[in-house]
């Protein structure tokens, strides 16, 4: 069914992912204004386990597991989820240009988080509200699409363009009635994307929607390239291509949304990695989704590295992760030969 290049074996590149994200990992647990050592990082640790002497300072100690290993651990979930999304919305919409704002999750995501802002609300409430109106937009999207008339895959798509720019005009609204001094500022800063200030409790917060939906895209990802065949293959195969779209749609969607609603906006990972991972594995989604979530884990955590330790001042994720994919975006659509 597939037709794959010589390249170094799933496995091999599984393991090479591996090893990298935890060297990636420990490395970032090192780097920042207040150096940890990993003997430090394994004495910390292994204090909560063990009765150890401590050789570490209580700064280091409250830095590591209040700000640093959560931001550390969210950055991996959130590069994880988008490009397991990305891989997901391009497989079953077989279009190589899909990615996880495809169908309004983003712009849903940020009309809550502007509006949770204007109206004086906590942090958590911003993720709450972000993750709702996401939904909610998603649901708005799905439930025009599907009654559109033609094509399915066309008319959500088509149906996540027109709703998606509701929310977005919504957000531009809400930056135009908010305090310049206070409001404006902070609604601008979330949606260029950022991981500064994690806590314990986003991680938390973030992390039950996203196994939610990881694990039956995992479970799933070997019936996502039926799919890519067409829904009359697909109904020969004895899969319903219908339910299996909208139940992948939902997971990828709720992913989507949990990572946005913690993070702001960060583009170009669900387009970027997912194209960079078929080159490393080839098409078959048995093997593209788990080395997607690894190699966007990796490269999110590394983002978020020289984000906040490139300048004085933290540089937004999202600023970072454009100069990285509108250039391969350029390419991807000017390349020559075979398109995804």
């Amino acid at each position: 069914m597939f037709k794959e290049k010589k390249r170094i074996s799933y496995s091999g590149v599984i393991a090479i992912l591996s090893v990298a994200l935890i060297v990636v990992i420990i490395g970032s647990v090192a780097l920042g204004r207040y150096p940890i050592s990993i003997k430090e990082l394994a004495g910390i640790i292994g204090s909560k386990i063990f009765d150890i002497e401590p050789f570490w300072t209580k700064t280091q100690e409250s830095l590591l597991l209040n700000h640093r290993l959560p931001r550390i651990i969210l950055a991996c979930l959130v590069g994880c989820c988008l490009s397991a999304a990305g891989a997901s919305y391009q497989g079953i919409f077989q279009n190589p240009m899909a990615s996880p704002d495809i169908l309004g999750a983003s712009q849903g995501a940020g009309f809550g988080a502007a509006l949770a802002i204007l109206l004086h609300l906590s942090g958590s409430m911003i993720i709450v509200f972000s993750f709702t109106f996401s939904m909610l937009t998603v649901a708005i999207v799905i439930y025009t699409g599907t009654r559109a008339k033609g094509k399915r895959v066309l008319g959500l798509i088509l149906a996540g363009i027109m709703i998606g720019s509701l929310p977005y005009s919504g957000t531009s609204f809400i930056k135009l009635v908010a305090d310049p001094e206070d409001q404006l500022p902070a609604i601008t800063y979330w949606l260029m994307g950022s991981l500064n200030g994690t806590a314990p409790k986003d991680v938390l917060l973030a992390l039950v929607p996203m196994c939610i939906g990881l694990v039956p895209l995992f479970l799933l990802r070997w019936r996502i390239n039926i799919l890519t065949l067409g829904d009359e293959e697909a109904q020969t195969m004895g899969v319903n291509a219908k339910r299996l779209r909208i139940i992948v749609i939902l997971c990828a969607t709720l992913i989507t949304a949990a990572s946005v609603s913690v993070s702001g906006l960060i583009g170009w990972v669900g387009l970027v990695i997912p194209h960079l991972t078929r080159r490393m594995v080839g098409h078959n989604y048995k093997h593209l989704m788990p080395a997607s979530m690894l190699f966007g884990a990796i490269f999110l955590l590394l983002v978020d590295d020289v984000s906040r330790n490139l300048l004085a001042t933290e540089i937004p994720i999202g600023i970072l992760t454009s100069f990285i994919g509108a250039p391969f975006f350029i390419y991807l659509i000017t390349r020559d030969g075979e398109r995804n």
